[in-house]
């Protein structure tokens, strides 16, 4: 048993000697990151002892290669999943953030509006208020404050014009 062991470990050393810088080579033309490639190398090898004791001298090389090509894919796998990672956050977090803003801007935009809309007058304050904050059509408008609807609309048109302008002078 201690000289199977021995052997293992000779194999494996020899195996380190010959075969070190094709396994860096094969992992670097993957990668394509040097300073990675010698630390999957160093894995590879790593991992490689072990399974000391299942190798044979005809089908080390293939079975070094095997797990370096298990490595390497380990590898490019959290290497991608960490880019669409970093790919989401980077498309969510402006949207977040322009949503943010955007919130504010509209919020911004309304106090400008109810300021203009307290220094209309009062019939006219009242039928923009119902539309607009309301949701109420220019026809149950006319009904409820017992107008023409085409009163309403000019109501709805004039203070529209002057809430505009306004908020165009502050912007």
């Amino acid at each position: 048993m201690k000289d199977q062991e021995k052997t293992s470990d000779q194999l494996v050393a020899e195996c380190y000697e010959k075969y070190r810088r094709s396994v860096f080579l094969y992992v670097y033309y993957k990668i394509e990151k040097k300073e990675d490639a010698d630390d999957l190398t160093q894995d590879a090898f790593t991992r490689f002892l072990d399974y000391r004791q299942m190798l044979r001298e005809d089908t080390v090389k293939h079975f070094l290669f095997t797990v370096t090509r298990n490595i390497v894919t380990d590898y490019l796998r959290r290497h991608y999943k960490r880019q669409e990672l970093d790919s989401y956050l980077y498309e969510a977090s402006p949207a977040c953030s322009e949503d943010t803003e955007s919130g504010i801007h509209a919020r911004d935009l309304q106090k400008l509006e109810i300021r203009r809309l307290s220094a209309l007058p009062p019939q006219r304050r009242k039928v923009y208020a119902m539309n607009r904050f309301e949701g109420k059509s220019s026809e149950t408008i006319a009904e409820e404050l017992n107008l023409s609807r085409r009163t309403v609309e000019n109501h709805l048109f004039l203070s529209r014009k002057e809430i505009r302008t306004y908020i165009k002078q502050c912007i």
